[in-house]
């Protein structure tokens, strides 16, 4: 949208896409429940991929514009980009973000991203609030199967809540072990750079967090062992969705988020825990924003797994 982003979008038989970019690995010395992550060029060499993976809600910000293209600023307050992440993308490769245009009055929209090689990054979906259509995410889980005979899981409930805890993103603070860098951190590489980002002239007179660092502001006091995950494990970000109820979301505004686990799920390589967490003003009742997340931890990084699954579920 002409003054929050000077993206070029271009559109070809009803299909939107932004320019190549080449998003930032952040994440190197992230250290996740004391040990090293999926980000980390070893750990992630060890599990078969050629190097730390970028964060999947780093590729948010190439959407932003495509969405403002489509549904204007209000998107930026009232907006949904639910995901599910099909193959990670590392530290100097190219990829594009893709939107198939709604109808008229539709208020949500396909989503993709590809490498330049054609190889699927992410899909899902972007909308407006409200919106009567199921997204991504929501389909996704309607078709899941409870998890059984849980390892690393088995302690974890669904319905387990985690009480309110305080967050804040102020510009130049780092966002903890899990997110060792700063909002101005991430503005210096960002894809997509946008005045409402970095100062107080756009539409709400306050400068908001991008939607890939509102992941980073309601994940950074994640701590997993307080719903009974075991460890340690390397865990990735399977599948995501951010859905703005009453934003913007401010930067260096006092916010409360809470949390709670929704479903356990599985695979042959992972075990995934969902869990929705609310964020809320300092004191408030009315959520701002939620985020649904699917954390898959895979199996063979938890150290005796087949022996403990075979030791727990002997038939």
């Amino acid at each position: 949208m002409p003054g929050l982003f000077d993206t070029v979008v271009t559109e070809v038989d009803g299909v939107l896409c932004g320019p190549a970019r080449q998003p930032r690995q952040m994440l190197s010395d992230q250290s996740y429940a004391g040990h090293a992550s999926i980000h980390d060029d070893a750990t992630a060499r060890k599990l078969g991929f050629q190097g730390g993976t970028i964060e999947g809600p780093t590729h948010f910000s190439q959407f932003a514009p495509l969405c403002c293209s489509i549904w204007g600023e209000q998107w930026l307050a009232t907006g949904c980009i639910s995901v599910h992440y099909r193959a990670p993308s590392f530290d100097g490769e190219d990829v594009i973000a893709w939107l198939r245009r709604p109808g008229i009055d539709e208020r949500q929209a396909q989503i993709w991203m590809t490498k330049t090689d054609g190889v699927e990054v992410l899909r899902g979906t972007v909308s407006m609030e409200p919106s009567a259509a199921q997204t991504a995410l929501e389909e996704r889980m309607a078709g899941l199967v409870l998890l059984q005979d849980a390892v690393i899981l088995r302690d974890v409930s669904v319905g387990t809540k985690v009480p309110r805890v305080a967050v804040r993103m102020a510009p130049g603070a780092r966002m903890g072990l899990l997110y060792p860098f700063s909002l101005a951190d991430k503005l210096r590489v960002i894809t997509e750079p946008s005045p409402a980002y970095s100062d107080d002239h756009n539409p709400w007179g306050r400068r908001i967090v991008p939607m890939e660092m509102i992941s980073v502001l309601m994940q950074h006091t994640w701590d997993d062992t307080l719903i009974g995950v075991r460890g340690p494990a390397v865990g990735l970000f399977a599948d995501q969705e951010i859905r703005l109820l009453g934003g913007p979301v401010f930067v260096d505004v006092p916010y409360e988020v809470e949390r709670e686990v929704v479903f356990l799920s599985g695979s042959p390589r992972t075990e995934s825990v969902w869990v929705r967490t609310m964020l809320y003003e300092a004191g408030g009742t009315k959520p701002v924003a939620q985020m649904l997340l699917n954390c898959a931890i895979m199996k063979e990084t938890y150290a005796g797994y087949e022996a403990e699954r075979e030791a727990l579920y002997r038939r």
